[in-house]
């Protein structure tokens, strides 16, 4: 059972091959079994799953037909789940017990997925290679001794390695989008809005956005079409309908339009990504589309404004996390000065760390101009390039990544070769449009993906491209050796 996908799944529970609670038990035992080698879970919640899982199989003896219901999952571990520990893999909320859940768990639970657990990512999703974690490093199924991407490397590795067949992630500067193609996953990036950030933990708010990592286009549109909608509680939430992501899957792709930036192309993209990426763009093309060189100039600002917005919203949002109401907090304070620095010294990671030193420099009295307001004036000009670029095609398309994985610890002593690794993605976090990566062929035995951009809200046309594409090629298919 654990060779399905999320839309094999659904038709198996309606066609009763299997009930949820056998689907559950099973999922359990591979997790029991093979977790220890990867450490995707931070923690199995196995008595709620079972729980859950006879009350998904109760709901279909009644009549009720949800394609979701009964479907096992596990969530990124910032993501609020009441009476269950959410400790965006830091020591600061190692003790931290959520006491309501998430909107966006909220919402699959009411859907009637199993969650089995809460995954292992980068601290606070801080991250590329899910190393930051306070839980220990996550490996890729496909290399044990690379990482899986990240921030979201619990959610792809699990995903990756048949553990469970879907998972939600968040992406703020990729980190959905990159460990799905460092881990041979499709997943994507929802327009800023169309999930709700209520109950997922901040990193940077402005940038973030909830998202699911799955094995197909097919099953991402099962999971986002349950995920995404209006939210009263998120005031950055969209109210717009949403779209039946499934019924777009099936269109034709004749005529469709699609952007190959000169930018994606040049120095530091692997030369045999490159030609996985040009290889989908043939198979497309077969596929009906039409292919134009287009331009994204500010693009090369991308990283250096990035790295300033986001460590800026970052050393805010972290400012509560002092050991006064909830989280770790140090021993035998002498004073409150000391029960801060020692909480938050103690409590957060290297990387974290670094980020909130960053982040508060750039907001500091004396260089907000200098730093933070000029890196919010680039972001608008990467978000008019987009819209300048969609009035000429439909779709963007280029690497997710510029190479594939990399061995654990190997740019550890070295922060900015992984920050430069998020170069493709972190546009359309800038510029807050949609993003997915799909699996697109391998290099040296290690997955690589290919991104599509769309305009605003067009998730449905993103969900349907990868779905012809993957029609036509079964890279998504293969599985790592040993999983």
């Amino acid at each position: 059972m654990h060779r399905l996908t999320l839309a094999q799944i659904a038709r198996g529970l309606a066609a009763k091959d299997f009930s949820a609670v056998e689907l559950t038990e099973a999922l359990l035992t591979r997790i029991g079994a093979l977790d220890p080698q990867l450490n995707s879970f931070i923690t199995v919640t196995t008595d709620q799953a079972r729980a859950q899982a006879q009350a998904a199989d109760a709901r279909r003896a009644a009549g009720e037909s949800g394609a979701l219901l009964g479907a096992p999952i596990a969530h990124k571990d910032l993501f609020c789940t009441k009476g269950v520990r959410t400790s965006c893999a830091s020591k600061i909320l190692d003790n931290f017990v959520a006491p309501y859940d998430a909107t966006v768990v909220e919402k699959l639970a009411a859907a009637g997925c199993v969650s089995l657990g809460k995954l292992n990512m980068d601290e606070f999703a801080m991250g590329s290679g899910s190393e930051s974690s306070h839980y220990g490093p996550v490996r890729n199924p496909w290399n044990l001794e690379c990482v899986p991407g990240g921030s979201s490397g619990g959610s792809a590795a699990a995903v990756a390695a048949r553990l469970i067949p879907a998972a939600t992630g968040t992406d703020t500067g990729g980190s959905i989008r990159q460990p799905a193609a460092l881990t041979n996953l499709t997943g994507i990036k929802p327009t800023y809005g169309r999930v709700s950030r209520w109950g997922m933990i901040a990193y940077a708010s402005s940038l973030d956005q909830g998202g699911p990592l799955a094995r197909s286009a097919e099953d991402c549109a099962l999971l986002l079409g349950a995920m995404a909608g209006f939210d009263p509680k998120d005031s950055t939430c969209v109210d717009q309908p949403v779209d039946d992501y499934l019924a777009a899957l099936n269109r034709p792709l004749a005529g469709l339009r699609i952007g190959l930036p000169r930018e994606y192309f040049g120095a530091g993209l692997d030369p045999r990504l490159s030609d996985a990426v040009m290889a989908c763009v043939e198979e497309l093309k077969k596929l009906g589309a039409t292919i134009k060189e287009i331009g994204l100039p500010n693009m090369q600002h991308a990283i250096p404004a990035y790295y300033v917005i986001a460590p800026a919203e970052a050393s805010s949002n972290l400012s509560r996390f002092d050991g006064v109401r909830f989280g770790y907090r140090c021993e035998n304070p002498q004073n409150l000065e000391d029960l801060y620095k020692r909480s938050r010294g103690e409590g957060f990671g290297a990387e974290v760390k670094r980020r909130i030193m960053v982040g508060t420099y750039a907001l500091s009295a004396g260089y907000y101009d200098a730093y933070y307001l000029k890196a919010q004036k680039i972001r608008r000009l990467i978000r008019s390039d987009f819209i300048a670029a969609f009035q000429e095609v439909d779709l963007i398309l280029g690497p997710t990544t510029p190479n594939p994985a990399w061995k654990l610890g190997e740019k550890s002593s070295d922060p900015v070769a992984a920050y430069l690794e998020d170069i493709y993605t972190i546009t359309a976090n800038l510029a807050g449009i949609p993003g997915l990566s799909m699996p697109a062929g391998f290099v040296d035995g290690l997955p690589v993906g290919v991104q599509l951009l769309a305009p605003y809200f067009q998730e449905g046309r993103l969900l349907n491209v990868a779905h012809q594409y993957q029609q036509a090629t079964d890279w998504h298919q293969r599985a790592p050796e040993g999983f």
